[in-house]
């Protein structure tokens, strides 16, 4: 036992101590050979050998000239990636102080080149693509933020529109005065010089005017628009329209006292209105030749107006026997005009209602029954098969007559009886009730409504502008669908044109927003509206963007909205995301002040809200030299 344990440990002894040797030779080795190198490298670079394997290791070298290899982990088997390309930002430098007042399709040295015939030359006629202004039309030196309504019916900043030229041909006429920095509206006209309240006081005799059966109107050659600012008080909307002429500025005057106008003339094409559109039309010297081309522009407004709707005539030839002497023109002549319109209006079955004193009032019949059997006696004009009767964009005008919907019995309106004012604003419109909307039913139209309320809600917390009363006055919705949006601020004292795109006709709700009790017209926003600039206050453009996305440039439909709205005036967009993200980078080079915030149900909806506002800024004063 006791060697055994002495073995052991005699053989472990000899373990530690041979392990102990190895690792002192090792040293010692390793200390010999780093003392020959220190030895080399004193005595400078030896020649290099390639057949001496010593030599090839043991070569001394500089320290700065030793290179160390970097690592490539790129996948050269590909292509190399293209320069990267950053798209300048855009430009849009603002257009020359002459512009200030450019209306696109209604430029006049454009319109020199078409025929008189018919006043073609004063229709629309736009820029071809080339001829696109890339460039923001200024406001003029010294522009202001228009009076509030009501004053603003009363009143204008003259450096608004700076023009006297009706100041001084209808001076004896009470349309219009300049008073120092002010413009003054005096509620005058041709055929009413005690005002237009005592004149509508006349019409109101004569037919009512307060129990809500009429709730829109249009006046044609509507001068400054006196007739329609005066007819807000009775809770009746009315479009004004007249041609840009000699008369500067009629519809620029309109808007910018805060009544709904637009640039248009009874010429060659149709209005751009629908069928059975207004409860009353009227004309007070607007100087339309209305009996001749067979009676054309009559048969047009027959085609607007209502069943049961009115005509409104006062002027020439109404009233010759006491003012022929006075329009310098022979009695022979007027009586002559005034029987056609009688002979006329007859064949288009009006039953003349009233004349009194310079007004003569017709009415259009509530169905076709009887003037379907009257074709026997009066062979003109024919009723009309084949043209829609709401098409009216570009529409050349027709001398047909348009029939209206059919009706089973002769005491029924056709199309449908319309409600009161102001509970026809949410009762459902015939057009859908009767079905004649593909897709939209009485459901949609009441689901609209709500969203609509909610939605403008929503706005009012994003634009405090929006919330306060009497900020806003001339509103515009550039893709209006049913009107949801202008119903939910009726309330409120504004008003709102509203637009249907053109490129929508597969479903033409124009028609359903007039029978609404709510006005506009038909709109292609690849061109230019009928409207001088800066004429309103707020934009509205629901999925404008993406309807028209591939048709032409989103920047051109932004500089026609700079065009139109007002300096310290607000958009709103909603539309896709990346839409909107586009749009963004657009406006800030446009000096408009936006933010992008989520869609009222929250931020996971795709649909987005653009908020902006116009910043304020005009063209330079104009030297001596540019303003003769």
């Amino acid at each position: 036992m006791a060697v055994t344990r002495f073995l052991s440990q005699f053989t472990l002894f000899n373990t530690k101590y041979s392990n102990l040797y190895s690792l002192s030779l090792l040293a010692i080795l390793c200390t010999t050979f780093y003392f020959i190198g220190i030895w080399q490298h004193s005595l400078g670079p030896i020649p290099n050998s390639s057949t001496s394997a010593v030599a090839g290791v043991l070569s001394p070298a500089p320290c700065y000239s030793l290179k160390t290899t970097q690592l490539d982990f790129m996948p050269h088997h590909l292509p190399p990636d293209p320069y990267a390309t950053t798209a300048p930002p855009p430009q849009f430098p603002p257009c020359d102080p002459s512009l200030s007042e450019y209306t696109p399709c209604e430029d006049a040295r454009r319109s020199l080149k078409f025929d008189r015939d018919m006043l073609i030359y004063r229709q629309r006629h736009c820029p071809e693509k080339n001829e696109l202004l890339k460039c923001r039309v200024p406001a003029p030196y010294g522009y202001k933020v228009p009076f509030r309504w009501p004053k603003s019916r009363e009143f204008a900043w003259f450096a608004n529109a700076p023009h006297k030229e009706l100041a001084v041909e209808k001076k004896n006429q009470n349309w219009i005065k300049v008073e120092g920095e002010r413009f003054r509206f005096p509620g005058g006209g041709t055929m009413f010089p005690r005002g237009a309240d005592a004149y509508i006081d006349d019409i109101d005799k004569l037919i009512n005017l307060k129990d809500g059966s009429i709730r829109t109107a249009i006046d044609t050659g509507c001068g400054v628009a006196s007739w329609g600012a005066y007819l807000f008080s009775r809770n009746i909307t009315a479009v004004s329209f007249a041609p840009r002429d000699t008369h500067v500025s009629q519809v620029q005057f309109a808007l910018e006292r805060g009544v709904p106008a637009l640039i248009g003339v009874l010429a060659s094409i149709r209005l751009p209105y629908p069928s059975r559109a207004f409860d009353m039309a009227h004309c007070s010297r607007c100087l339309i030749p209305w009996g001749t081309y067979d009676g054309i522009y009559l048969i047009e407004v027959d085609r607007i107006l209502r069943p049961g709707g009115y005509w409104i005539l006062s002027g020439p030839p109404i009233n010759w026997q006491k003012h022929w002497r006075g329009w310098n023109r022979t009695a022979y002549d007027l009586k002559q005009e005034q029987s056609q319109i009688e002979t006329l209006a007859k064949t288009l079955c009006w039953k003349k209602v009233v004349q009194k004193g310079d007004l003569a009032i017709w009415q259009k019949p509530t169905n076709h029954i009887h003037c379907k059997a009257s074709r026997k006696v009066f062979k003109h004009p024919r009723f009309c098969h084949s043209q829609n009767p709401d098409m009216a964009w570009y529409t050349k005008l027709d001398k047909c007559l348009t029939p209206l919907p059919e009706v089973s019995d002769i005491k029924e309106v056709a199309g449908g009886q319309l409600p009161k004012w102001p509970e026809r604003l949410n009762a459902i419109p015939p057009r859908i009730s009767s079905g004649s909307l593909t897709g939209i039913t009485e459901n949609t139209f009441v689901e609209n409504t709500e969203l609509w309320k909610k939605r403008v809600e929503y706005y009012k917390k994003i634009d405090h502008q929006l919330a306060e009363t009497g900020r806003y006055r001339n509103l515009l919705d550039m893709n209006a669908y049913l009107g949801g949006f202008a119903s939910a601020l009726a309330n409120d004292p504004l008003w709102v044109m509203n637009l249907v795109p053109v490129e929508a006709d597969q479903i033409n709700t124009l028609g359903v927003i007039y029978e609404r009790g709510l006005i506009g017209t038909y709109q292609d926003w690849c061109e230019a509206m009928s409207t001088y600039p800066r004429t309103y206050d707020f934009i509205h453009a629901d999925s404008i963007f993406s309807l028209y996305k591939d048709r032409c440039g989103m920047e051109d439909i932004l500089l026609e909205m700079d065009r139109i709205l007002r300096p310290e005036g607000s958009v709103i967009i909603r539309d896709d995301v990346d839409a909107l993200f586009k749009i963004k980078k657009i406006i800030d080079a446009m000096q408009w002040e936006g933010r992008i915030v989520d869609h009222e149900k929250g931020p996971l909806e795709r649909e987005k809200i653009l908020y902006a506002v116009k910043q304020y800024w005009t063209a330079s004063p104009l030297t001596p030299k540019q303003d003769q």
